[in-house]
């Protein structure tokens, strides 16, 4: 079956369609640095950049699809102005994307399309014609006389996913298709951090604002222990960080926050305590998936960024020292969204974008568990 994929980033979504026997025949993306790359780890298919509410592009793609004779729409708008650590701003024009994504559906006429977004996503008010409406009403007037149509809120962490991440996922069928598309029974078992990251040694992070002899002093076997991560994976890269945030990190015992200690507490560059929620300057736990990656997972003031560590010592001041005081390196973040090792990333590309377009993706995991029922 032939798939278009529409806002589709880099194709996270995607990384396990063709094992399944799935083509992305056709993908959309608006940033041309996002479809560049989309087109080298996919080189096969055929990557349109441009405005996808423009008409131009939407005309072509209407066109093109129609040429290939396209079977599945697969859409993954921008969830930005609807997410929860988004400011989640009324009106914001990234919400209306879902109504050109109707139309291109009624335009096109697939067999079956899949919508994936925020859970908000389908309590959300857009403006349609003038007037105020639920996307979920708007979806459901729009298309319920032509397709079957089924809204589902599932967490990845129940499809062998090593990570919580709950989604709104639509499913549509057309209504002359034998076979109505439906989301799978859960997996019966849950994927731990333990599980997915727990065999791999410590890593020291890279302190940036001291000089080499300090860090040294602080992580005596940092030079051996990167070495050791680099020939694991190229994306096994120390962290780096600021010493005052690390020093409250190794003083975090797993699945606290550093504003629960007691002398070590995140503290600013003046010196002054840091205010902050309780999900913040926290390290994850071992014997639970993953919390939902976020595209700044490379900050440790943000939420549930933390490795989760290993208490190694006691301190001078008798309290307690845990392992890996940083955030979690790309290649962790790789295996809790559960891309394949394999996946096919050119080695040049920028560490610092590929964990922000990657903070943005659907578990491929999750896409491939709901299109092996479709199979």
């Amino acid at each position: 079956m032939k798939i278009v994929s529409l806002f589709a980033n880099i194709g996270v979504a995607e990384a396990y369609l063709e094992q399944l026997g799935f083509d992305v025949v056709i993908a959309n993306e608006s940033i041309k640095r996002r479809a560049e790359l989309y087109s080298k780890i996919y080189p096969k298919t055929n990557v349109i950049c441009g405005d996808f509410s423009s008409k131009n592009i939407f005309n072509k793609l209407v066109n093109d699809c129609k040429k290939e004779c396209v079977d599945i729409v697969i859409a993954t708008p921008p969830c930005q102005g609807m997410s929860t650590v988004g400011q989640q701003i009324k009106g914001d024009e990234r919400n209306n994307l879902i109504v050109p994504t109707i139309d291109f559906i009624k335009n096109i006429l697939p067999k079956y399309a899949f919508i994936e977004n925020v859970p908000q996503f389908l309590n959300t008010y857009i403006e349609f014609k003038g007037k105020d409406i639920i996307i979920k009403d708007f979806i459901d007037s729009q298309l319920n006389s032509k397709y079957n149509i089924e809204f589902n809120i599932v967490d990845s962490k129940n499809y062998s996913v090593p990570q919580t991440r709950e989604r709104a996922i639509i499913l549509m069928t057309r209504k002359d298709q034998e076979n109505k598309w439906t989301i799978p029974p859960k997996h019966p078992k849950i994927i731990t951090l333990k599980e997915v990251i727990g065999d791999l040694p410590i890593i020291d992070p890279f302190v940036k604002d001291v000089t080499e002899n300090e860090m040294l002093t602080i992580f005596p076997k940092f030079k051996e222990r990167k070495k050791e991560a680099l020939k694991i994976s190229k994306w096994h890269n120390p962290p780096h960080h600021v010493k005052r945030q690390i020093i409250a990190m190794m003083h975090t015992p797993t699945g606290q926050s550093a504003f629960n200690n007691n002398i070590h507490k995140p503290i600013k560059e003046n010196g002054e305590f840091v205010k902050g929620f309780p999900n913040t300057y926290k390290r994850q736990n071992w014997d639970a998936p993953a919390y939902t990656i976020t595209m700044d997972n490379v900050k440790i003031s943000s939420q549930n960024n933390v490795h989760p560590g290993r208490q190694i010592k006691k301190d001078d001041d008798g309290g307690l020292v845990y392992s890996d005081p940083r955030t979690l390196t790309l290649f962790e973040i790789m295996k809790l969204m559960s891309l394949p090792e394999d996946w096919n990333i050119p080695t040049n590309t920028s560490e610092a974008f590929l964990r922000r377009v990657i903070g943005e993706g659907i578990p491929p995991l999750l896409v491939k568990s709901i299109f092996e029922t479709l199979k």
